[in-house]
């Protein structure tokens, strides 16, 4: 017996009560509505609480890495809304036979949720997709939640279409025909997320930006590492813990720094100098340079240029008994060939990369010895640490020099010179 022969059957046992055929059909409804949400209840019960809680345990203890992100997506559990649906549209118009008004409210009602609960599965699909194509490393650092978006975009703009067709009756074609003559408002709505979805293509194709890389752009307070590229924005998060929410399109129009390319080469610059004071320069005794030869890595350079010296000063007959004849070391040059041989005997600093210690412009505050060079470390924390060991070395050695570092007098020093007694 099928169920509207049951939905018969009841009507006819009912009649035995000597009703009107109106309060008999209302009371007959009534007690088949009260069957179906029980029954709807049961088959959810069971659907999600029996059939697909085994399938998450069973999944839950299998190696596959894919069918979790069916989990983490809910894909099961969207699965599991949508049977019972189906269920109440077979059955509403059945039940409420005799109200063909109702049934039909009803039954849109239905396919509007049936319509909802099907995106929502292909959604958590599309998500599912983009989870396992992050895990390959060709995907790794794609902008995936951008396309992820255009295609919600899509499905929304299909749902909402075929909702309204639902609502109205219409066919869907002739809604989007109607919609391409309003393309140009369209536009205008959606202009933000065409030109993000412009930009989210580019920085894709031309490789430009890529989760996980390190950029500043000043102007909008980014400077830290991308966490997230998607159709609209990109987010930053800085080195001081914020996070900045950068529109996807500025990337196209504005200029930035990505600091990509410093750490796929494997050195991080170092530019930094010592400002020598002018008046501490001067030239070196012999006594002083043998004193100075104990220093073991400036042996070499301090016999090779006391040879060079020597020669150019017996070739060109120099009267070294004054000193500003010929040519002559001085405590700064030394210095400055003491500083390149400790670099390019650090193991921490790059040796394939550009070295040098050269002279800036004097300035007020003394003789710049600028640093030049490249770590071999580009993590922060331990770049920091090499330059801060490497200054720490050379303000210790400077003395040995009988060079002076320029700084500026403090209020202690100034209270001296006026408190000393003539």
């Amino acid at each position: 017996m099928d169920t509207l022969n049951l939905y018969n059957y009841s009507f006819e046992k009912l009649q035995a009560l000597n009703l009107s055929d109106n309060t008999l059909h209302f009371l007959n409804t009534a007690i088949w509505v009260v069957i179906l949400i029980l029954a709807f209840l049961i088959i959810h019960w069971v659907t999600n609480k029996l059939i697909i809680n085994k399938v998450v345990k069973f999944i839950l203890n299998t190696k596959n890495q894919i069918d979790d992100f069916l989990i983490k997506n809910k894909t099961l559990n969207h699965i599991g809304s949508y049977i019972p649906l189906i269920v109440l549209k077979i059955f509403i118009p059945i039940v409420f036979k005799p109200f063909p008004n109702t049934a039909e409210v009803l039954a849109t009602i239905i396919n509007i949720l049936m319509l909802l609960a099907f995106l929502r599965i292909v959604h958590s699909g599309f998500k599912t997709a983009k989870d396992v194509l992050a895990l390959k490393p060709a995907f790794k650092d794609k902008p995936l939640n951008s396309y992820l978006q255009v295609i919600d975009i899509v499905l929304y703009f299909i749902g909402g279409s075929f909702i309204f067709s639902i609502i109205t009756g219409t066919d869907p074609k002739s809604f989007f025909i109607s919609l391409g003559t309003a393309s140009a408002i369209l536009m205008l709505v959606f202009k933000d997320t065409i030109l993000g979805l412009v930009a989210s293509i580019q920085v894709s194709t031309n490789d430009s930006v890529r989760v996980g890389d390190w950029i500043e752009m000043p102007k909008h307070g980014a400077d830290g590492d991308v966490i997230e590229i998607n159709l609209n924005n990109i987010k930053v998060q800085n080195f001081d813990k914020t996070i900045t929410t950068i529109p996807t399109y500025l990337l196209l129009s504005e200029a930035f720094k990505n600091w990509r390319g410093m750490q796929d080469a494997g050195g991080r610059r170092v530019k930094r100098a010592l400002n020598v004071k002018i008046s501490s320069i001067r030239f070196m005794t012999d006594e002083e340079i043998n004193g100075l030869y104990k220093i073991e890595i400036l042996k070499e350079f301090i016999d090779q240029r006391k040879t060079e010296i020597q020669q150019y000063n017996e070739v060109n007959q120099i009267d070294v008994n004054m000193p500003v004849n010929g040519r002559r070391m001085t405590n700064v040059g030394l210095f400055r060939a003491y500083i390149t041989q400790y670099l390019r005997h650090n193991p921490n600093i790059h040796s394939g990369m550009t070295l040098m210690v050269r002279q800036l412009q004097p300035t007020e505050k003394g003789l710049p010895l600028e640093l030049y060079m490249f770590t071999n470390s580009t993590v922060w924390g331990e770049y920091e640490s090499i330059i801060s060991n490497i200054f720490d070395h050379l303000f210790a050695a400077v003395k040995f020099f009988d060079l002076e570092i320029f700084e500026s007098p403090a209020s202690d020093d100034i209270r001296q010179v006026v408190n000393q007694k003539p």
